[in-house]
C-alpha cells in the first residue's frame, strides 16, 4: 500500500468527522452522555475545536503501574531509537516512543515527584508534567478527543479535560489551571544510557498486547496536512517542520542543525546527529535521522517541546519562530 495515499484516504475521513457549526450547548450535551461528571459549563477553548480522534476514552489505555528494568539490562532498543527521558533528583527514566505511541500516558513518581509522561504522535509532542495541583495528586488518562491534532487527556478526580500542549485545563472544574512542565529530552537510546548507566527504562507490562517497535504513522513526516487538523496551516514554513518551543518562541530545527548551537540570550539550544524519527518508517528503527536537541539554561535543562511547525502556531498564533531566512510571525 502505497503510505502517502493512505495517508491522504485517513486525512480525508478525519476531515469529514470534524464538527459543524453547532452551538455549544449542543455539543456538550452529546457529550454529557460519555462523561456525566465532566462540567461543560466551564470551558477556556471553543467546544466546536475539540474533535473525536476514534479511539473512545480510555481507549488508548495509559500505562497507571509503570514497569522498569535497569539501563544494562535493556537489549530491545537499536542506540538511535528514540526515548523521552527525565531526570529528577538524580534519578534517570527513559520513556521509549515505543512504548509511549501506544499508550500516550505514563503516571509514574520519580524521586518522590508524581509525573505524568505524555506523548502526542501527531504533534510529536513528548512532555513530562508534575501532576500536583494544589493539595493533591491527579491521574490522567486520554479522552479519545484532540484540539489542533494535540491529544485531549483528562484528570480521574474530577474528569477535567487538559490540552497537552501547554498542560492547561481546557473544560470542566479545573479549566483555566496550569500543570508544571518538569525539563525533559527526546533523545536517542544511546545518548540516555551514556549520560544515565544507571538509570532505568520503561517497559511495556504485556509486551504481546501491541506491536511496540512499529510505527502506525507510516509517512507521517512526509504528510501534506497533519491528521484530525482543521485549522490553517502556517504561512512560509513547511507544517511538518520539527521545531523547538521555548515560551511563546521558536526554532526552526533546520536552522539549529546548521548552526549545531543556537544561542537567545542566556538560551542554548544545541543539536547533534544521532536519534531517528519514530513517524517516518513502519520500523521505528528505520526513520529519518532528526538528531538529538538539548535545550539549556545556565548549564540546566530548561522546559521545552520539540514539535511540528502547524502545532506551535495552533497553540501560540502570536508567536515567533526563528528560521534560516529570518523569524517568521503569522
Amino acid at each position: 500500500m502505497n503510505p502517502r495515499r493512505n495517508l491522504c484516504t485517513v486525512l480525508l475521513a478525519a476531515l469529514l468527522l470534524a464538527p459543524t457549526a453547532r452551538a455549544e450547548s449542543e455539543i456538550a450535551q452529546q457529550w454529557k452522555h460519555e462523561w456525566p461528571q465532566t462540567d461543560f459549563s466551564r470551558t477556556t477553548v471553543d467546544l466546536s475545536e475539540i474533535i473525536s480522534g476514534g479511539p473512545p476514552k480510555d481507549g488508548i489505555p495509559s500505562i497507571d503501574d509503570p514497569s522498569f528494568i535497569p539501563v544494562a539490562e535493556a537489549t530491545e532498543l537499536a542506540p538511535q531509537e528514540p526515548v523521552l527521558s527525565l531526570v529528577i533528583a538524580g534519578e534517570a527514566r527513559a520513556y521509549p516512543l515505543r512504548v509511549m505511541m501506544w499508550h500516550e500516558i505514563v503516571n509514574d513518581v520519580v524521586a518522590g515527584t508524581p509525573v505524568t509522561v505524555t506523548y502526542c504522535p501527531l504533534c510529536n509532542t513528548g512532555i513530562v508534567f508534575d501532576r500536583r495541583l494544589d493539595d493533591r495528586t491527579l491521574d490522567f488518562g486520554t479522552t479519545g478527543k484532540l484540539r489542533h491534532s494535540d491529544l485531549v487527556m483528562y484528570d480521574r478526580q474530577t474528569e477535567s479535560w487538559w490540552q497537552q500542549f501547554g498542560g492547561q485545563a481546557i473544560v470542566g472544574e479545573l479549566a483555566g489551571r496550569t500543570l508544571r512542565m518538569l525539563p525533559s529530552r527526546l533523545e536517542s537510546w544511546e545518548s540516555f544510557r551514556e549520560r544515565a548507566p544507571k538509570g532505568r527504562i520503561l517497559v511495556p507490562n504485556d509486551p504481546h498486547s501491541r506491536a511496540y517497535g512499529s510505527n502506525p504513522y507510516v509517512g507521517y513526516d512526509q504528510a501534506p496536512r497533519p491528521f484530525l487538523f482543521t485549522g490553517d496551516l502556517p504561512e512560509n514554513v513547511p507544517a511538518m517542520m520539527r521545531v523547538v518551543v521555548v515560551g511563546k518562541e521558536a526554532w526552526a530545527l533546520p536552522l539549529i542543525r546548521a548552526e549545531r548551537t543556537v544561542r537567545a540570550g542566556d538560551l542554548s539550544i544545541a543539536w547533534r546527529p544521532g536519534q531517528v524519527s519514530a513517524l517516518d518508517t513502519a520500523d521505528i528503527t528505520h526513520g529519518a535521522d532528526v538528531g538529538n536537541v538539548v535545550v539549556q539554561r545556565d548549564g540546566e535543562d530548561v522546559p521545552h517541546t520539540v514539535t511540528f511547525a502547524f502545532a506551535f502556531f495552533a497553540f501560540e498564533p502570536d508567536g515567533v519562530l526563528h528560521t534560516e531566512e529570518g523569524p517568521v510571525r503569522q
